[in-house]
């Protein structure tokens, strides 16, 4: 598969399943289960980790890998105590099924073309290897739903965290370490620095992680990436792409674009919902 396509499906399936982060809907089944809804993160842990079972910060933060450890671990293991992760992924559902008859209507959620592309997504996420992947490992040993638009939103979040597991891969392979991941992403101007603060690093942590970077040579004095810096940030998109490729290989050239073309309206429902930051950690326009 072309990386433009597969980062094309990226594009177009991370809106999908990234809306249940910041739906009211979602803050809604939180607060019901006695997540506090002043900020998002207690039920972000929470929602995100849940296919993980009871576990703690330690490997959360691993298979997160962006944010602190100090940030993770105030949430996780605190999050199981207010409701257990059988419960959370139950109302994860509730949160979805809610969110998405608002955002995409009620007439699309019972529509044959949204339909379709839940078949056509289950069908990729399916053909996920799941080897060294425990983020999309763990959702996808998860029962699926019988509602399409829940398939969707399962399919989609199977086919995120695979890309996401893998991306770390790409991370790791290329000697960034977490700081050092959000720090050089920060220095090729993918998101301005302040984006980045809600990972919890401090500015201790941050600017050590520049300075480590400065010193390979992969920013300048300024905290900008050098040419080097530039490269390799590439390099870890280009092999991160690479690793993703697998799902749509599976489902080939003719079914992946039929997807592509059906997740158009769903994509456009959710962007122009206004529930998503324009800026964020991603790299990507409107999540």
């Amino acid at each position: 598969m072309e990386t433009a396509r597969v980062r094309q499906m990226w594009h177009l399936l991370e809106p999908l399943h990234a809306v249940l982060y910041y739906a009211p809907e979602a803050f809604e089944e939180a607060a019901a289960l006695g997540y506090g809804t002043a900020e998002r993160w207690p039920s972000y842990f929470a929602w995100r980790a849940a296919a993980l079972g009871p576990v703690g910060p330690v490997r959360v933060a691993s298979a997160f890998y962006g944010f602190s450890p100090e940030k993770v671990a105030r949430h996780v293991p605190a999050a199981w105590e207010v409701a257990a992760p059988a419960d959370v992924l139950a109302a994860r559902l509730r949160a979805v099924d809610r969110t998405y008859r608002s955002v995409l209507g009620e007439d699309a959620v019972a529509g044959p073309e949204l339909a379709e592309a839940a078949a056509l997504a289950r069908r990729a996420a399916g053909a996920a290897g799941l080897e060294g992947r425990p983020l999309a490992a763990a959702h996808a040993e998860l029962p699926w739903p019988d509602a399409p638009h829940l398939v969707l939103w399962q399919a989609a979040t199977i086919l995120r965290e695979h890309r996401g597991d893998g991306h770390i891969a790409a991370l790791v392979a290329a000697g960034l370490d977490p700081a050092e991941s959000l720090v050089s992403f920060a220095a090729v101007g993918a998101a301005p620095e302040p984006v980045f603060e809600s990972r919890g690093w401090s500015a201790d942590a941050w600017r050590a992680a520049r300075e480590r970077l400065t010193a390979r040579g992969l920013l300048d004095s300024d905290g900008t990436a050098t040419e080097e810096g530039r490269a390799l940030r590439a390099e870890v998109e280009r092999r991160t792409d690479e690793l993703a490729a697998g799902p749509w290989d599976a489902l080939g050239p003719e079914d992946t674009t039929r997807l592509a073309d059906l997740l158009g309206g769903p994509w456009l429902a959710v962007v122009g919902s206004g529930l998503l930051p324009s800026e964020n950690t991603l790299g990507i326009g409107k999540v």
